[in-house]
């Protein structure tokens, strides 16, 4: 299940050298305690949680706002983290270092002596994870961290981030419990705030929209001819503009107002996509999904057309729940769940307390922890 989103302002600047180091140290230690404590699925079930996540960015010497403790965090841990040592791999990071997830799974899998069946199970849920919350939610959030981290027996988290024009906002995933990565795959979803309007294909609401998306694919793309307003494959040649979509640069990711579907809304390479998804005829809208080329505009596309032809409706509900920035302890808009955002601040506590730490280090740390639940530091 994916267990929550968190919004965060964008700061410039990045870790000092000496900083980041002092990170990895503490990060490892932490982890050793927690694996030691509580095992290593446990320690996959803190880092899923987005407070627990949060507090450990701050122990680690983070500012509870900065939006780079994600990428630094998670960095420190890949840093900290030895398979032969702790029994865990991690895979992906920022940029372009998320794209060598795949790459560093193989690697790590074979040092945790992983089956090669395991280990495409674990490269596909690290592709899954980024296909559903960049092209099946469409908030607005482009992807461009991704971190996996798993353990030897196979599970998994993964711990994501989009940005926006001024904001970032965190995915996090664990995989107990995941039935389907393409309907409901998330148990709570927090956020900086909730959007107006936001294309989810994941909700339940959307499952008729999938199905007759699944249908039309497996139809052929010929068929699609008949549902555009032009009605030969050369007409989709010309590629959609902003224009087409009626805003500004972000509404890239917001269906047209208009009604008819007009053959920018695939493109040439969109079509082309199609065909080779009707040769394969995937079994599954997850199959589909998978498929290179399938990217948000053409998701989109042909959500439009399961709606408006076939009535089958999306969500256009945004699937945050409650505010993590506002939020918390006030409940609003939304209550959280206060014993569990004890029980994870408990656990980090008992974690650098046990950590093998200078009394220092360990005083700094928890002291900081302090500052991020509102506590007094005294």
């Amino acid at each position: 299940m994916r267990t929550g989103v968190a919004n965060l302002p964008l700061h410039g600047g990045r870790a000092p050298p000496w900083l980041f180091k002092r990170m990895v140290l503490l990060a490892g230690a932490v982890v050793e305690a927690v694996i030691y404590e509580h095992g290593r699925d446990e320690l996959l079930r803190r880092v899923s949680d987005p407070h627990w996540f949060q507090a450990l960015s701050c122990v680690l010497g983070f500012d509870w706002h900065s939006s780079g403790t994600t990428t630094t965090t998670t960095g420190a841990l890949k840093m900290a983290i030895s398979p032969e040592v702790h029994g865990l791999g991690v895979a992906g990071g920022k940029g372009k270092t998320a794209r060598k997830a795949p790459i560093d799974i193989q690697t790590s899998g074979e040092l945790l002596s992983l089956s090669p069946e395991k280990i495409e199970e674990l490269k596909l849920a690290s592709k899954m994870a980024a296909k559903v919350d960049n092209a099946l939610v469409q908030d607005g959030y482009q992807l461009y961290h991704h971190v996996l981290i798993f353990t030897e027996t196979g599970n998994w988290a993964v711990v994501q981030q989009g940005m926006s024009e001024s904001y970032a906002r965190r995915y996090h995933w664990l995989s107990d419990r995941v039935a389907s990565f393409v309907e409901e795959p998330h148990s709570a979803i927090c956020a900086q705030e909730r959007l107006s309007t936001v294309l989810d294909l994941t909700s339940i609401e959307s499952r008729e929209n999938r199905e007759v998306t699944l249908d039309l694919v497996r139809d052929g793309p010929s068929h699609f001819m008949r549902y555009t307003s032009q009605r030969t494959l050369s007409d989709f040649s010309r590629q959609s503009g902003i224009s087409d979509f009626g805003g500004s640069p972000t509404a890239d990711l917001t269906l047209p107002r208009r009604h008819e579907i007009v053959p920018a809304d695939l493109g040439k390479d969109g079509i082309k996509a199609l065909r080779i998804a009707y040769e394969i005829q995937p079994e599954s809208y997850e199959d589909l999904i998978a498929l290179r080329g399938m990217g948000p505009k053409r998701i989109r596309a042909l959500a439009l057309i399961s709606e408006l032809i076939y009535g089958a409706e999306t969500s256009w509900k945004d699937p945050a729940k409650y505010s993590f920035a506002h939020g918390g302890k006030d409940g609003y808009p939304y209550p959280v769940d206060r014993d569990t955002f004890d029980h994870s601040i408990t656990t980090l506590k008992e974690a650098v307390e046990n950590a093998k730490l200078e009394k220092m280090e360990k005083y700094d740390a928890i002291k900081r922890l302090k500052r991020y639940t509102g506590e007094d530091s005294g």
